[in-house]
């Protein structure tokens, strides 16, 4: 079963993610925030990662790097949740190797739809 970290720091859009992505067929590991997610993905390996762009502890993107100066995780796909779709914001993502970048609010079924593309485009 595919496994994805989800690190949001709003628990209601937190729980959201999760029940979405399990409906959909996936195991889904859950953080509160950046430090949370950097610490789950050493232990539980994900095969994907989602990371809210502003949480506490670490912002998405600090958790990123984090994250990606990891070789174990140099091909794990991240994609970065946010309300913010500024083109600068959306480019910093991509620069710090996001595959996508998602705007939040989503729709259940968009968003189960993103997830299957990036995996499927990230596929061993």
């Amino acid at each position: 079963m595919t496994k994805i970290l989800v690190a949001e720091d709003e628990r209601d859009i937190r729980e959201l993610i999760a029940f979405t992505l399990r409906f959909a067929g996936f195991d889904v590991v859950l953080a509160r925030n950046g430090e949370e997610a950097v610490e789950l993905a050493a232990v539980e390996h994900p095969d994907m990662i989602m990371l809210d762009v502003r949480m506490p502890k670490l912002t998405g993107y600090e958790a990123c790097r984090q994250i990606k100066n990891d070789p174990a995780f140099a091909e794990t796909p991240v994609v970065f949740l946010s309300a913010k779709g500024q083109d600068a914001e959306i480019q910093m993502g991509l620069e710090m190797g996001a595959e996508e970048y998602i705007l939040k609010p989503f729709v259940p079924d968009g968003l189960v739809a993103q997830v299957k593309g990036v995996l499927e485009r990230n596929k061993k």
